[in-house]
Parts: structure tokens; C-alpha cells; sequence
């Protein structure tokens, strides 16, 4: 490696998987974000329309139960935006937007509703 050269990023994978149930399961580098991985790979139904600044909830989703003890707690920015979504919020319901990826979360699944807007 020259001294110019970039270290390759380490990535965690998480699968995407539409409401009407097509998966996508991709490589996103840690420390970014779910919606940071979903727009990079053209994942369907996460519109992300404020870019990840938490001033919509049009990057809603709904995280596999299995993950919701790793993942940070709700800000109240966060909980503000949960309340205006399209789609019905449930109690997995986060903003892939806020959800910054560890290793710890390597494997993690989301799910996106019927609609976002």
C-alpha cells in the first residue's frame, strides 16, 4: 500500500427489505447511516428527502426487533419527525437517518413501509 492509499473501510451489512417484500441485503461502511446506505445503493422506499438531517420522515422504517436493544435511544428531534409519518409508526418504527452504523449492528434489517410521502 503506498502512502497515498486509502485504508479500505470496514462495511457491516444490512438487508433492506421492501413492504412488498423484495430484499436487498448491501455492505455500508461504519459510521454511516442506514439511509446513508440506502441511498448509495438505490434502495426502493427511503426517499430521504432532507438528506439525513431529521427534518422529514420520509426515510422511515421499521427495524427488525432483534436490533432495537443496540441501537441509540429516540432523540426528541427524532421523535418530533416519528410522529408525522406517512405510513403507520409502530414501535419499531425509527428514522434510518438517525440510525448510524456499528459493528454491533452488522446484520441489521430494515424494513420500509407502503409509502413514505
Amino acid at each position: 500500500m503506498s502512502f497515498f492509499s486509502k485504508k479500505p473501510k470496514e462495511t457491516v451489512s444490512v438487508t433492506y427489505v421492501s413492504h412488498n417484500g423484495a430484499v436487498r441485503e448491501v455492505a455500508v461502511p461504519v459510521e454511516n447511516t442506514v439511509m446513508e446506505g440506502a441511498v448509495a445503493n438505490n434502495i426502493e422506499g427511503i426517499v430521504a428527502e432532507c438528506g439525513g438531517s431529521c427534518m422529514c420522515a420520509t426515510c422511515h422504517v421499521y427495524v427488525d426487533e432483534a436490533f432495537l436493544g443496540q441501537l441509540e435511544p429516540i432523540a426528541e428531534n427524532e421523535e418530533e419527525m416519528l410522529g408525522n409519518t406517512a405510513a403507520p409508526r409502530q414501535a419499531n418504527s425509527r428514522l434510518a437517518c438517525q440510525l448510524k452504523l456499528t459493528k454491533a449492528l452488522n446484520g441489521l434489517r430494515v424494513t420500509t413501509p407502503p409509502n413514505q410521502q
